[in-house]
């Protein structure tokens, strides 16, 4: 009789620790897929600036002079200084709305289309970073950006404290933001902006572990294939936009302009 109880118990034991292990792989598949579609977005978004710049300045003297010794093209005149510039500003917003309302409604291939479109459409809105700042320390900040966002990303992860409660006191924080940033564009203040970047370097740093440790609690073995591909593509999207704003609050701390 002994022997039979030390058997059954062995038995559950075994499928208990098979099914632990079926879960775990599932997770790191699934946190893999988010990490994948956020740095794929990241690349997307650095290529497209990049390229769009590319297009825009001209080596050679043009009638649109900006300072610094740089001139734009025709094809940069159109994009930022036109009315169009406004078209560049509000396109990002428009594709993030549609896929965070819409994505229920899209399979999983219609939902990855919207993500690329819109993180090009990112990369397009920055572009013009490379016209304000130095490419070294842009480059400098981005890895700066990089690893502070793994190390951030990895203690959400890893770590066994419940972060859920700061979940109201980081939005509160971005709201603030948001709201003293659309202030400033009226005031002009270097004070208040200079605030607005450090107190933004802090919240966006918070969400990067908060949304990291969301990502993973929205894990459930049993979604199927479409339901899991959506989750991580709006896990991506919110770790995607994280990294952004800590880069360009970073940027706006740290980055050189170029007529410095």
């Amino acid at each position: 009789m002994s022997d039979y109880d030390r058997n059954v118990a062995g038995r559950w034991g075994t499928t208990a620790t098979r099914s632990q292990a079926a879960i775990d792989q599932g997770l790191r598949s699934y946190m893999l897929s988010v990490y994948n579609y956020m740095t794929l977005g990241l690349a997307i978004t650095g290529l497209a600036a990049l390229g769009v710049f590319m297009l825009s300045v001209s080596a050679t003297p043009t009638e649109y002079a900006i300072g610094g010794g740089q001139y734009l093209t025709q094809f940069g005149y159109t994009l930022f200084v036109s009315p169009l510039k406004w078209v560049v500003m509000l396109a990002p917003l428009a594709a993030v709305f549609f896929l965070s309302f819409r994505i229920q409604n899209m399979s999983v291939g219609a939902a990855q289309a919207t993500f690329w479109v819109y993180a090009a459409l990112v990369g397009v809105s920055l572009s013009t970073i490379f016209l304000v700042y130095s490419h070294e320390s842009i480059g400098r900040v981005f890895f700066i950006t990089a690893a502070s966002f793994g190390a951030l990303s990895l203690w959400g992860y890893t770590t066994q404290r419940d972060l859920s409660g700061m979940g109201s006191f980081l939005m509160m924080g971005l709201f603030g933001i948001i709201i003293a940033s659309l202030v400033n564009i009226f005031l002009g203040s270097t004070m208040l902006q200079f605030i607005v970047s450090v107190v933004g370097v802090l919240v966006f740093a918070g969400l990067t572990a908060y949304d990291t440790q969301r990502i993973k609690e929205m894990y459930f073995a049993g979604d199927d294939v479409a339901v899991a591909g959506k989750k991580a593509i709006m896990g991506a999207l919110a770790l995607y936009l994280d990294f952004i704003n800590m880069f360009m609050m970073l940027l706006q701390l740290f980055g050189g302009r170029n007529n410095e």
